[in-house]
């Protein structure tokens, strides 16, 4: 099924409407099942998945043996099956990836976003829909994952995230304006996450990208891909990049290949490369990943469009260490 939007728009600086649903078909899920599965991604991933209850998710990378991401990642269970939630671009390469080394365990991984419809739920009345929509859930008190009729809910702080039958799907979206993904991507700058497509796939260590900030890297758990290289970065420094938001214009049409300029003394140099970004008109809000010790007041822009006019934004949690 797929769901028709009614609201293809969005400004980034807009304000949230009192209740969004919206299509996330930007987003595929990588199913994990099989005796070994779980204990098979635990020894990939940065994230403790042995540790990880029903009622759960959290944020992971897959990395190669260099600790530079694949793909970045939120995990969770329903019944015998473990998810990953991505992009799909990032989606193409890992799954691939993982599959190569999965052939040596008791473990099936395949690309299930067909079987399931992903709808993202946000706004000053988010509570009051899902209570209204999902007999399972107390909003008040829901826990991080909430197995529902027809699928489940992750709740993400005031918003959800609904993996649904597409009949389940179907039947919680009638008579609503259905937004397009760009609404909640708009949601995911704003919180500061790490949704790194396929094209920057083998780039950034996960600190570069402020996965250490959102729970996303355990430095307790055994073994992973890449992990040398994290745990020094962490134990011994020598990370100079990390994740920034930033909002502004320009009339230039962005790309996962835009390039962002920052003005040092001399004139502009290249400043950093964009993560995720929404753009409407010539409203823009996006991630980017700068050096570390950019200034809150440091003067950006869109590489060639010398007009454009790009601010730093505070992120919603800490880096320190």
């Amino acid at each position: 099924m797929s769901l028709s939007i009614s609201q293809p728009d969005w400004a980034p600086t807009q304000d949230t409407p009192a209740i969004m649903l919206a299509n996330l078909n930007h987003l595929g899920l990588i199913e994990v099942t099989g005796e070994q599965g779980r204990s098979f991604i635990q020894g990939q991933v940065t994230t403790d998945i042995t540790s990880l209850a029903a009622d759960q998710w959290r944020w992971g990378a897959h990395c190669d043996a260099k600790g530079k991401m694949l793909a970045s990642f939120r995990a969770f269970v329903l019944q015998d099956s473990l998810f990953m939630l991505m992009p799909t671009s990032a989606l193409a390469i890992d799954l691939p990836q993982l599959k190569k080394y999965s052939v040596f365990s008791k473990a099936e991984l395949v690309d299930a976003s067909a079987n399931w419809q992903l709808i993202g739920i946000a706004g000053s009345d988010a509570n009051t829909f899902v209570k209204q929509h999902f007999a399972e859930v107390s909003p008040e008190t829901a826990n991080e994952v909430t197995i529902v009729d027809g699928g489940l809910l992750l709740k993400d702080g005031q918003r959800f995230i609904a993996m649904l039958s597409p009949e389940k799907a179907q039947t919680i979206c009638a008579n609503q304006t259905i937004y397009s993904a760009a609404a909640w991507q708009a949601l995911e700058i704003k919180a500061g996450y790490p949704n790194i497509p396929g094209i920057h796939a083998n780039q950034y260590v996960p600190q570069m990208c402020n996965v250490q900030s959102i729970n996303g890297i355990s430095f307790t758990k055994g073994c992973y891909m890449g992990q040398e290289t994290i745990a020094r970065m962490k134990y011994r420094g020598g990370n100079k990049r990390a994740l920034y938001i930033l909002s502004g214009t320009s009339s230039q049409t962005l790309t996962e290949e835009t390039v962002l300029e920052i003005a040092l003394e001399g004139g502009y140099r290249r400043g950093g490369a964009i993560i995720e970004f929404v753009q409407q008109g010539d409203q823009v809000l996006l991630t980017a990943v700068l050096a570390n010790d950019t200034e809150a007041d440091a003067t950006l822009r869109i590489a060639g469009d010398e007009e454009s006019a790009l601010t730093i934004m505070p992120l919603p949690y800490s880096l320190e260490a």
